[in-house]
């Protein structure tokens, strides 16, 4: 019967282009209609967009994944393209198994959906017509019969701002979601009697349900045999025979852990019984970079005013041991519950499916603007203009804040300083998120620590306490002094409201920040003449803040990068300038990353690092995070970090090789010598 199948199936397939021409199978509808659908009707010339074949099969039938197992076609195209333009390697979904008759099928039965990258070239003009033509084959089975089908596709598309409408991104979001995402660790496998033992790095506590293990490509395994899975701490044991022969060396599959959800892995020949590192010393090694990232945040000019308020404070405390060191503690519990909360819901947000890291928040002009009247309230109250009474406290912030206070202190501070990774922070919060929940939410609280560190050894080792200077008028000067970087900060939030949202949300921000300072200068009146009003500004605050998110507008239209000859991320692109054996420099940046700003200041756009990659024909490639982006998350992710800065080397003929997060010239100019 299996060979009977397998007969049926090449004959089929042998015989189909001659079976369509002489209308072998008639002219109804399709088994499974297929629609070419494009994310943005204008994409934007230097950038990248996707496309997708929208697959509906009939009840009953089913389509076919790139590898269709043991029997089966997938779906192949052959593109009729304008100049200028360039498409990708097919991407499909995580797929489903159908055993038939002894055969194993690597299917879909209900609605799918594959995509692909399409990208314009930078030299495109804006309005040119992009007809997007081909002729796609895929074949369409019951448990009984299999029919080729075959489709001509066409899209009509223009150049344009690459505008995304909100439905659109709403559905590729969803196709994108069940898409295989690449898996961080690399896994090992062993042969031994002609079973193939799978062992593959995975938390203890992440969900794995229906575990399932596609090979993309023959020579692994045999697909029609049992899978056994069991769990060993943080890794998978996958468990069947052997493929005959064996391909050897690296291979790449694709592993199901639950409904239309998976992971990309690559695995190579290894020991798959010896762990491949203790899950203590990852977490300790992860811990002392998160504590270090976390103690060099504190010079941010975000941070450091308000810690050098904090040391004033306890400047004028002075032998009150006990009340200076219950303001450190609950400084300290403001600053590692912020983390963690943030962690938090960083992990249950990328457990719901959403493709997130690190800093995600900035990614969200709202939450740009809530900060941006957080830090003009406190610059406009280091200047003097009013008081700023703590919660629950009915004290200054600056001044004798009490417990609260120091509380919602280190709050803020957490807030504003966590979105930048430096530093130290980038393995450690990479590896936050293939680590068990319990460990990597003991990352974040462990840059929280590192964040609250300074204060809390001002609080409790009375040597360096004795050494900040005597209270006197000058601390009154120095306050205000303070208020020159958190407005500078302002300026920055407003810059990057401009940069995610265009002229029109800088404009709302300003406005907004205006208002609230005319409130606060209000505020300072009354407080003067002894009178109150915090309450109503408070309210009226919330309103203008309410107000000015519900003005913001849409994201912005996309502006094509490549004017300082760099090249927008893009992973076909990264591939095919690879295997022609091209260098790339490649990195990942942000607008709201003061880390990536410097280095791009200080090493990455300089004359002297451009003239060096010029010379060695070095293709620089940027990812702008600056908003969200899956395919740059999932790019992230695939590294082992979380957030950016990210910078890569690519070679030619070699691996990439990570550098450090902090650049130099002589570090980039090195490269190329």
């Amino acid at each position: 019967m299996r060979n009977f199948h397998v007969l049926l199936m090449t004959l089929a397939l042998l015989f189909a282009p001659a079976a369509y021409a002489q209308g072998a199978f008639g002219t109804g509808a399709p088994h499974i209609a297929a629609q070419l659908v494009s994310e943005s009707a204008a994409p934007a010339p230097g950038r990248t967009t996707s496309i997708a074949f929208a697959m509906t099969p009939e009840s009953g039938w089913h389509g076919y994944w790139q590898n269709p197992g043991d029997a089966g076609l997938g779906m192949t195209v052959k593109w009729v393209l304008p100049k200028g333009v360039s498409i990708g390697q097919l991407r499909y979904p995580v797929p489903e198994t159908l055993l038939i008759s002894g055969l194993m099928n690597h299917v879909y039965e209900g609605p799918y959906a594959i995509l692909a990258p399409l990208t314009v070239a930078p030299d495109v003009a804006v309005g040119t017509r992009l007809p997007i033509s081909g002729h796609a084959e895929w074949l369409a089975c019951t448990d009984k019969i299999c029919v080729p089908e075959s489709a001509e596709i066409s899209l009509d598309l223009v150049a344009g701002d690459g505008a995304v409408t909100a439905g659109a991104l709403a559905r590729f979001d969803g196709w994108r979601a069940h898409l295989p995402r690449p898996l961080g660790s690399r896994a090992s496998y062993a042969v031994i009697d002609g079973k193939l033992r799978l062992s593959v790095p995975f938390p203890a506590d992440a969900a794995a349900d229906d575990v399932h293990l596609f090979p993309l490509e023959e020579g692994l395994a045999r697909y029609a045999a049992p899978q056994t899975v069991s769990r060993h701490g943080d890794r998978l044991l996958i468990e069947t025979d052997a493929a005959q022969p064996m391909k050897g060396g690296p291979v790449q599959a694709v592993l199901r852990t639950g409904d239309h959800v998976g992971f990309l892995l690559t695995a190579a020949p290894g020991a798959v019984d010896a762990p491949a590192q203790g899950l203590l010393l990852t977490t300790l090694v992860a811990l002392g970079g998160a504590i270090l990232g976390g103690l060099l945040l504190n010079i941010m000019p975000c941070v450091f005013p308000i810690l050098g308020l904090k040391a004033l404070k306890l400047a004028r405390a002075g032998g009150d041991e006990r009340s200076v060191r219950r303001e450190a503690l609950a400084y300290v519990a403001g600053v590692i519950l912020t983390c963690l909360a943030l962690g938090a819901l960083l992990l249950g947000v990328r457990t719901a499916g959403v493709a997130v890291g690190w800093a995600f928040q900035l990614q969200d002009p709202r939450v740009i603007l809530l900060l941006l009247l957080l830090v003009t309230a406190v610059a406009f109250n280091l200047a003097g203009l009013f008081e700023l009474s703590a919660f629950g406290g009915g004290e200054k912030l600056a001044g004798k804040a009490g417990v609260a206070g120091a509380f919602w202190t280190g709050a803020l501070v957490a807030f504003v300083a966590t979105p930048c990774t430096g530093p130290f922070m980038g393995a450690a919060m990479g590896a936050a998120l293939v680590l068990p929940v319990a460990a990597a939410l003991a990352l974040f609280a462990g840059l929280g620590f590192g964040l609250a560190l300074p204060f809390l050894l001002l609080a409790y080792v009375p040597a360096l306490r004795a050494r900040l200077p005597r209270p006197g008028p000058w601390m009154g000067t120095f306050q205000k002094v303070l208020s020159v970087p958190m407005f500078l900060t302002a300026v920055g939030l407003l810059w990057l409201l401009g940069q995610q949202r265009g002229v029109p949300a800088m404009t709302i921000g300003l406005a907004t920040a205006l208002l609230l300072a005319l409130l606060l200068w209000w505020l300072g009146i009354r407080q003067h003449r002894g009178k109150r009003g915090g309450r109503i500004v408070g309210l009226l605050s919330l309103l203008l803040l309410g107000a000015g998110m519900a003005l913001l507008p849409a994201r912005a239209a996309s502006v094509a990068q490549g004017e300082d000859g760099s090249t927008p991320f893009d992973e076909a692109r990264l591939a095919s300038l690879r295997a022609a054996g091209k260098p790339v420099f490649l990195y990942f940046t942000a607008d709201w990353c003061l880390t990536c700003k410097a280095n791009e200041a200080a090493a990455i756009d300089r004359a002297e690092t451009r003239e060096a990659f010029a010379k060695a024909g070095v293709t620089v490639m940027v990812g702008d995070w600056t908003n969200a982006d899956p395919a740059i998350t999932r790019f992230l992710e695939a590294q082992g970090r979380s957030g950016v800065p990210l910078y890569l080397w690519y070679a030619p003929q070699q691996q990439p090789q990570t550098l450090p997060q902090l650049l130099t010239v002589s570090t980039l100019t090195a490269l190329v010598r």
